[in-house]
């Protein structure tokens, strides 16, 4: 981690700040051999790779009363916490549940309905930590749109993580299965023996789990294709360069892919953050993770000529997590418009949210958030327009309709348009 004055970042390491890929090109043959296997092996093929890539033999893949049992064999105070995220996460997403409407102008009763998925696959990592809070946050937007049918995989251990399974149960999930990787993406979008194949497939993930969701969208939906975990910290003079600094340590505990950036204008709390993130560092559990992310491309203390150039350069970064320290934050959040989810003030940190603040913690990545949104209930649904035309309403657009539609040489389209409006004369 080092400071990096804005500007004199040339082309190649701006395009390796803003473009930020975490690897996944390199993972894109691999995924894809893998996704073809399991839509050729089915549960063979689930079998084989949990014994080369997780080191653990399975038997049955579908381990959903386990998840059942797992909630009575928590201990009180994390069962309690993942009862009070699960509400949280529950509340939030109650209030994106889209209405139904309809509404009538000069004859023309128009509206929008929306519709439940039938079936959801939702993706809880694991590998080097268990992530329960992933299965919540996936689990419950589904269920609040009221999906039929939710599975969730997660990846095969000797002892797979109580936490995970009984967060799984507590959100709603309708089956869990001992999955993991790309060959879970495949199985959640294609089915095997055991999974039954999804309509929407969701969650984060490594590279290969990326790469994988970008190889099945087209047979499937997805959210996004959600890399290494990103945090960039916005702040000005009056921040607090110890609170910054545990955002970037907290963030790069995740993942050496992981991106954990600050932007200020005032190079001595610029200084004073570099101390700072070395300092936490040393002191967790996870350090050598944690300095790996560090070493990241996009990773470091930021120093900008003004607060307006710390700004630009916020907005261009898009961020999954955004932390503003800062005096003015509203001020500050109304000039940005790229951000996953934003994070304002000291008592605010950016692990409220990947927990139990309620907005959703799967968000885009790698900049995406520049054109796309995070996880949500909308993500879980789809709409159908509809529309009913007094004899007065076609008559009023009728013109416009028959001559477009000849205009397109579409004779039949503006034929039945005119067949109507004889029929009225």
């Amino acid at each position: 981690m080092e400071i990096r004055a804005i500007q004199n970042l040339g082309p190649g390491e701006r395009r390796e700040i803003f473009e930020r890929t975490a690897g996944l090109a390199d993972a894109r043959a691999d995924a894809r051999e893998i996704v073809d296997d399991v839509r050729t092996e089915g549960d063979v093929a689930l079998r084989r790779f949990a014994s080369e890539f997780d080191g653990v033999e399975v038997g049955n893949l579908d381990v959903t009363d386990r998840a059942e049992r797992a909630v009575d064999s928590l201990d009180a105070d994390v069962r309690e916490a993942i009862e009070q995220a699960a509400a949280n996460i529950r509340a939030f997403h109650e209030r994106q549940r889209p209405a139904d409407w309809r509404e009538t102008t000069d004859g023309r009763e128009l509206g929008r309905r929306f519709r439940p998925l039938s079936r959801a696959g939702v993706y809880a990592p694991g590998g080097t930590a268990a992530y329960p809070s992933s299965a919540l946050m996936g689990v419950v937007p589904a269920d609040v749109a009221g999906v039929d049918h939710i599975a969730v995989a997660t990846p095969p251990a000797e002892e797979l993580p109580t936490a995970t399974l009984a967060a799984a149960h507590i959100a709603g999930a309708d089956a869990v299965y001992q999955v993991g990787g790309a060959q879970a993406i495949a199985a959640l979008a294609y089915g095997t023996e055991t999974l039954s194949a999804s309509d929407v497939v969701v969650g984060p993930g490594n590279r290969w789990v990326a790469a994988a969701k970008a190889d099945v969208r087209g047979d499937v939906e997805i959210d996004t294709i959600a890399g290494p975990s990103e945090v960039l910290v916005l702040a000005d003079a009056t921040a607090d360069p110890e609170l910054v600094a545990a955002e970037l340590v907290a963030q790069a505990e995740h993942d050496t892919d992981a991106s954990v950036a600050a932007v200020t204008a005032d190079e001595e709390l610029a200084e004073a953050v570099l101390a700072a993130t070395d300092r936490q560092a040393a002191e967790r559990e996870r350090e050598e993770v944690i300095r790996g992310a560090f070493e990241s491309p996009a990773s470091g203390v930021f120093l900008a000529r003004s607060l307006s150039e710390a700004v630009l350069f916020t907005d261009e970064y898009a961020v999954e997590h955004l932390s503003i320290l800062a005096e003015n934050d509203e001020d500050l959040l109304d000039r940005i418009d790229s951000a996953g989810s934003v994070f304002l003030g000291p008592h605010s940190p950016v692990a409220a949210g990947d927990y139990a603040s309620g907005p959703n913690h799967v968000l885009p990545t790698g900049g995406s958030a520049r054109r796309v949104s995070g996880l949500s209930v909308e993500t879980f649904m789809r709409s159908t327009t509809v529309q009913r035309l007094s004899a007065e309403g076609l008559a009023d657009i009728g013109d416009a309709v028959t001559t477009l539609a000849r205009t397109e040489g579409l004779e039949a389209h503006a034929a039945s348009v005119d067949r109507r409006l004889d029929e009225r004369e």
